[in-house]
């Protein structure tokens, strides 16, 4: 994989290699509490369809980035949960900004004017990236959930707010 990193619209044709990187991201034990990737009916109905791009270095898909709202209530409307995932043998290429980088742009001419995530403290490389992405640390929640694999597990939140996004 030499290429240029290209982000698109993700489609219902790229899921088996999504749900792939997903799986891999999850066994590893540092992404999420969740343990088993969810199947396409499961990820179609929770993420927003307008906010689903895939990564591609050489033609292949590397990453994926995604986001939830977190609320049905019209307050929070501008308001997402994002995931993000890369592959491991396309991390450090660059592939996480550039998802990052689009998702900004998608959420923003959406008027959604912030994109959370919580991340676990020993992902020091995904604190990483989302710094160099303009996510800042909102605080930590202490044994915030239970990991099947480690137990009670804090959670780092960042967020992101839009510069351009004012109130609706």
């Amino acid at each position: 994989m030499n290429g240029i990193v290209q982000v698109r619209p993700m489609r219902p044709d790229d899921f088996e290699a999504v749900r792939a990187i997903y799986q891999r991201g999850l066994d590893g034990g540092l992404a999420s509490f969740e343990t088993v990737a969810p199947d396409w009916p499961a990820f179609d109905r929770g993420k927003l369809p307008a906010h689903r791009l895939v990564a591609e270095l050489d033609g292949i898909v590397v990453g994926w980035v995604a986001v939830a709202p977190v609320s049905a209530r019209p307050v929070y409307a501008g308001v997402v949960e994002h995931s993000v995932y890369v592959a491991s043998e396309a991390q450090g290429r660059g592939v996480g900004l550039a998802l990052l980088d689009a998702l900004a742009g998608s959420t923003e001419a959406a008027g959604i004017w912030t994109v959370q995530s919580g991340i676990f403290p020993e992902n020091v490389a995904s604190l990483r990236l989302h710094d160099r992405a303009g996510f800042r640390v909102v605080g930590t929640r202490q044994r915030v959930g239970w990991h099947p694999f480690d137990g009670w597990r804090d959670v780092v939140m960042v967020e992101r707010r839009s510069s351009i996004v004012g109130s609706p």
